[in-house]
């Protein structure tokens, strides 16, 4: 990465979503899984039981978060009408900070439930403002997918405050997270590498895209219903579409370009993972843990650090090229996703193991937050 000249700026910092929301988010993810694992003290006043603190935190303060930076920034290429920017954007980003602080504080459960909500209502309705502006019909499913995305976090929110089990929510946030990953991923990986890659062409795939967007609709919808064979058939066909998309992506052309190949191996990730999903559902996994965090981990997280490197290089004017202090980040997530795989299998190591996939995790988000922070907040590179 080239180096820093400029001052950082307020203006610059806040001039498109991805600036401050990958900031926040990738900052809050290593903060949290700190606190889960080594200082769970600090989690005691929280109004969330710890595990489903972190189930939340991970999902819609972490990885959703960074959906809706990302999609706050590509919309506005997309449409070429600018996106929430400014005063407006540091808002919602204090509005996200609020919920955060009131999910470690005592009676803050029905604040949090309030301003997450409005953080989600506030990114679908700048998403369906552009998209409606510009009659970019091809993106109209995109503001509905974060709308339900905040709605499923109102619904596990609002459980806890009636003393239900808030877990089916849980679930169809997560598979709605699925739909968002499998639009952006179907876009984004095809173009970024035939832009990186001489002479390789991927066709659209179109139709299998349109066929995922259906099942991945329906396995939400059924996924609320708990009819658990109809869900594992529709997560079944969902990692059977990405498995033969990824094929028809090239995958082996990546191999020297570390910023696809980590997109494509969180692609493969997201494919197995509902694959795992489907045989939980068909009663052939005994534990949910498994496909949970082969998605959330080997899927959603592994292509988050591509996409946070990838997107953030090219917003910035930066070289389209992976430092080695970038791929070390990369490994130091790929050892994360494993050693908490291997966490999973009971044994004495299993402690340790999680504690060292934390670390492991905790250091990858640190690594690029030293690399990109001093970026984010100061003007694009000429």
């Amino acid at each position: 990465m080239s180096s820093i000249h400029s001052r950082p700026q307020w203006r610059a910092f806040l001039e498109l979503g991805f600036r401050p929301l990958y900031l926040l988010a990738t900052l809050w993810g290593a903060v949290s899984i700190a606190l889960w694992l080594y200082a769970p003290g600090w989690l005691a006043h929280s109004p969330v039981p710890s595990l489903y603190w972190h189930a939340h935190e991970m999902l819609w303060a972490f990885i959703g978060t960074i959906a809706v930076g990302f999609l706050l920034t590509a919309s506005a290429t997309w449409t070429g009408h600018k996106t929430l920017h400014g005063p407006a954007l540091g808002g919602l980003c204090l509005i996200w900070i609020a919920a955060r602080l009131c999910l470690l504080t005592p009676g803050g459960l029905t604040a949090a439930l309030i301003l997450d909500t409005l953080f989600f209502l506030v990114a679908a309705a700048e998403l369906a403002r552009v998209i409606l502006l510009a009659r970019n019909r091809r993106n109209y499913g995109i503001p509905l997918a974060i709308l339900a995305l905040g709605l499923s976090h109102a619904l596990f929110l609002y459980s806890l405050l009636q003393g239900h089990d808030p877990m089916p929510y849980f679930y169809s946030g997560f598979w709605t997270m699925a739909l968002v990953t499998l639009l952006i991923a179907r876009r984004v990986i095809p173009f970024f590498s035939m832009r990186a890659i001489p002479g390789l062409n991927i066709p659209m795939q179109t139709r299998s895209g349109q066929w995922q967007m259906g099942i991945s609709v329906l396995a939400i919808i059924v996924s609320l219903l708990s009819w658990r064979l109809p869900l594992a058939a529709a997560l079944a066909a969902l990692g059977l579409i990405a498995l033969v998309q990824w094929l028809r992506w090239h995958p082996w052309a990546s191999r020297r370009k570390p910023l696809l190949w980590i997109l494509y191996l969180g692609y493969a990730g997201l494919a197995i993972g509902l694959l795992s999903a489907a045989a939980y559902e068909a009663g052939l996994i005994e534990r949910a843990a498994w496909p949970v965090h082969i998605v959330g981990l080997a899927g959603f997280s592994v292509m988050i650090i591509g996409m946070l490197t990838r997107t953030a290089l090219g917003h910035l004017g930066q070289p389209l090229s992976a430092s080695p202090r970038l791929v070390v980040g990369y490994g130091l997530l790929l050892a994360a996703v494993a050693l908490r795989l291997l966490a999973l299998i009971p044994s004495a190591w299993s402690l340790p193991l999680l504690h060292l996939a934390g670390a492991c995790w905790v250091l990858a988000l640190l690594n690029y937050l030293l690399q990109f922070a001093p970026l984010l907040i100061r003007p694009r590179q000429a």
